[in-house]
């Protein structure tokens, strides 16, 4: 088995969101395992109010970012949100809520979009990403 891929995701900027999701999804395709674990504002674009909906740029991007993004979406660019879809239905992709994340924002399990399949804590998610390579987006 291959070694696990382990993402921390703490921001919610499409930028990062879109990155996780690339990543995750070439990841699934080669067969490596993948556990993403959403922390504090990356926890917050799983909320299932949001749906994935929201392209909120990097201030760096400044309007010329937003037009490139938004001329991908007309051009039917995947959002984020679908490439992760896929990336579950193609591999093994877990994405977890941090648990202390949770408690900071005043969520709920029930509150999370149904992409994240629980809520661990900080020990879990190490005890998981074990051997494997941990990238923090």
């Amino acid at each position: 088995m291959e070694q696990p891929l382990a993402i921390t995701l703490f921001s919610r900027t499409d930028a990062k969101l879109q990155a996780t999701a690339v990543l995750t999804a070439g990841a699934a395709a080669i067969g490596r395992p993948v556990h993403i674990f959403l922390q504090y504002w990356g926890l917050n674009a799983f909320r299932a109010d949001r749906n994935g909906r929201e392209r909120e740029l990097a201030p760096e991007a400044g309007e010329e970012g937003r037009a490139a993004v938004e001329r991908l979406a007309a051009a039917g660019q995947a959002t984020w949100r679908e490439t992760l879809e896929q990336a579950k239905a193609i591999g093994q992709v877990e994405i977890q809520a941090c648990s202390l994340s949770m408690d900071l924002l005043g969520l709920a399990p029930a509150d999370l979009d149904p992409l994240v399949d629980g809520v661990e804590g900080v020990t879990a998610f190490w005890l998981t990403a074990s051997e494997g390579q941990v990238l923090f987006i």
